[in-house]
């Protein structure tokens, strides 16, 4: 049965204690499977306060556009014990999760202990075929400018040309930029300028830096490389 308005908040309290108290990971499944029905699917309702408290928390942090439940998913996550390794616990959430509860687990990133141990399962998020769950981590997301080596960094804003996901959201966009996604992004133009498609137009971004490098200039539009 749904819960009844004005239950959920104490749904929500009773079960993050039995999770923080759990000694098995049952409590913390059984919420994940639970939240929707329990809290619905709707969108947070976030105050200006709220968004510049998440900003303050973490830099281009912003939850906004996340579900009740999805949120409650983090919430769960974070009032777990710490009697493992958080990797070792998210590895085995996400092996069993559907997707929306795989959307939720990767957009909470920023607020997780132990990022560093996070970098196998972020990139199995980023080779999903599924492209949610691709932008639930390259989105709005600080997790990987803050903690990308060049090589994934580039490798994410290739694939999200590829998928076609579109590079603005992309948080550290341009102060990521580098000389080797660079070339890589005008072997990208160059080649769809040859099979007459049209370029990203966010393509341009991450290129502005190296505007003075002669391969760049010949293919940015005009406005963009006077700028």
């Amino acid at each position: 049965m749904l819960a009844q308005a004005g239950d959920e908040a104490d749904w929500i309290r009773q079960s993050l204690a039995n999770i923080a108290l759990a000694t098995q990971e049952r409590d913390l499944y059984i919420f994940m499977g639970l939240a929707p029905r329990h809290l619905g699917k709707a969108d947070l309702a976030l105050s200006a306060k709220d968004l510049a408290a998440a900003d303050a928390a973490c830099p281009g942090w912003s939850p906004e556009g996340w579900s009740i439940d999805g949120a409650a998913r983090i919430l769960a996550l974070l009032a777990a014990p710490r009697n493992r390794a958080f990797a070792e616990r998210f590895k085995d959430l996400r092996r069993t999760a559907d997707v929306a509860e795989l959307i939720a687990l990767y957009r909470g990133l920023p607020l997780y202990p132990e990022p560093d141990s996070l970098h196998f399962e972020v990139g199995e998020g980023l080779r999903s075929n599924i492209k949610a769950v691709f932008e639930s981590i390259a989105h709005r997301n600080p997790f990987p400018r803050d903690h990308f080596d060049d090589h994934r960094w580039n490798h994410m804003i290739l694939k999200a040309l590829f998928v076609e996901s579109r590079l603005t959201p992309i948080l550290g966009l341009e102060a990521r930029a580098n000389p080797e996604l660079a070339r890589i992004l005008v072997d990208y133009a160059e080649e769809r300028i040859a099979a007459g498609r049209p370029v990203p137009q966010d393509l341009w971004i991450p290129l502005k830096p190296f505007r003075d490098d002669r391969a760049v200039a010949a293919i940015l539009p005009r406005e963009e490389a006077v700028q």
